[in-house]
């Protein structure tokens, strides 16, 4: 994947990560997001992050 593309796929994700939480509010019920779900959204956005920037961190010092 070239370097230029990370950010981009990164941005996509956290976009379409908080579109499923804010779908939360509109499904029943209404207004509630267990907090099992907040958990799992929260360490997959963490280690997609990290991947993409320790990837794009160490294909930049070339």
């Amino acid at each position: 994947m070239k370097t230029k593309k990370q950010p981009v796929l990164a941005t996509i994700l956290v976009i379409f990560g908080v579109l499923l939480i804010l779908t939360a509010f509109f499904v029943p019920p209404l207004g509630v997001i267990d907090p099992t779900v907040l958990t799992a959204f929260g360490e997959i956005l963490t280690f997609a992050g990290a991947v993409l920037g320790i990837d794009y961190k160490y294909r930049s010092k070339e």
